[in-house]
């Protein structure tokens, strides 16, 4: 379901209007979470981590009515529930996208993960289509390789599009903890960078075990 946002009303009509006219209206930053609990939970529980990650993060989206919020020809909507469009591996190191339902169970949320991973790494090419390019989704990636400090996202200023991107670094020790790059990139017309600050909170809650896995 999604509710279409009242521009008399809305207080951030001016900021649309303004940020909308910009040819690259998203803004992004990098910030650093502790994801020691949450890989240990994840091991003890026997799950694949990166999906115990991304539940964590697509809660936290939820908790951000920013972060539900799309542009739709001119009109902006909030959505009640939104999902994750994640890229997925092959083992010939090319990726197909995907489409995750968000549910609020892990182990549920688990499920679904892992029969779509299956069905990206058992087909070709970019699986681009109507899921996987849904305007309720987050766009998700996974960088495990690299312990970034920066990320930018190849973007088609021709086509519509107004979804958050996160995307997760290469986990690593510092001080005794297990730390992890987060990417965050959101269009400035329907987010500011408090709204970042809030899912990045709600985010590490999450991965602390607080307000549920």
């Amino acid at each position: 379901m999604k509710q279409l946002i009242d521009f008399a009303t809305w207080p951030r009509h001016e900021h649309f209007t303004f940020f909308s006219a910009f040819d690259e209206p998203f803004f992004g930053l990098v910030a650093e979470v502790d994801c020691t609990r949450a890989y240990a939970e994840a091991q003890q529980l026997g799950v694949s981590f990166f999906l115990y990650y991304l539940h964590c993060s697509l809660q936290a989206a939820h908790e951000v009515e920013e972060f539900r919020c799309r542009i739709e020809q001119g009109q902006v909507y909030r959505y009640d529930r939104i999902h994750a469009s994640a890229t997925i591996g092959r083992p010939d190191r090319t990726f197909g996208f995907s489409f995750i339902e968000q549910h609020n169970n892990l182990a549920d949320f688990i499920v679904a993960a892992n029969a779509e991973i299956d069905a990206v790494q058992h087909s070709t090419g970019l699986r681009l289509n109507e899921s996987t390019a849904r305007p309720d989704v987050i766009h998700y990636s996974a960088v495990p390789w690299v312990r970034f400090t920066g990320l930018s996202h190849a973007r088609s200023f021709h086509r519509p599009d107004s979804a958050p991107k996160i995307s997760f670094g290469q986990t690593y020790q510092e001080g005794g903890t297990m730390r992890m790059a987060v990417s965050v990139n959101v269009h400035h017309a329907l987010a500011d960078g408090y709204h970042v600050g809030l899912f990045l909170e709600a985010f590490q809650r999450r991965l602390d075990g607080v307000g549920g896995a």
